[in-house]
């Protein structure tokens, strides 16, 4: 699995017990870092290549959060944001912040990711539903990428 793909499935986890417990995301962070080792594999829960991704998954949703559930908002029709399951939202946010925000990443590789998070730890509906709703941002995404192009 690659370090990317281990950031999102931590960061999803991790924004969701911040949503649990309205811990900070640095009170979170170290929790999550006090756990070091997985029980099964005897590995560190957060492979050191995937730490500063992770980090700035979580610190990045976080900081931005009106501004993401006001897109999501917009584009789910008769779906408040509070509403959604907090594994769908929360898959929701982390892709549409990097879609918005990681220039590197294509926007569809962050659409395709989202899925697969929310077919893992979300209900039966939930990629499909999660698939519809960043389908619709799509095009607002690509506007706001092509404006905040760097001029060459």
């Amino acid at each position: 699995m690659g370090h990317r793909r281990k950031s999102r499935e931590i960061a999803l986890q991790m924004l969701y017990q911040m949503e649990m417990t309205r811990l900070s995301p640095e009170e979170t962070i170290a929790s999550y870092n006090e756990m070091t080792l997985d029980d099964e594999s005897e590995e560190p829960k957060i492979p050191e290549a995937a730490r500063p991704f992770t980090e700035h998954l979580v610190n990045g949703v976080h900081s931005r959060r009106g501004e993401l559930d006001d897109m999501i908002a917009s584009a789910s029709s008769n779906w408040r944001v509070d509403r959604m399951s907090i594994i769908d939202r929360n898959v929701l946010r982390i892709a549409l912040f990097e879609m918005l925000h990681c220039r590197e990443i294509p926007p569809k590789v962050s659409i395709n990711e989202a899925i697969d998070l929310g077919k893992m730890f979300g209900s039966p509906d939930s990629g499909s539903f999660i698939n519809g709703v960043l389908d619709r941002l799509l095009e607002q995404v690509n506007r706001i990428r092509e404006q905040k192009a760097p001029t060459p």
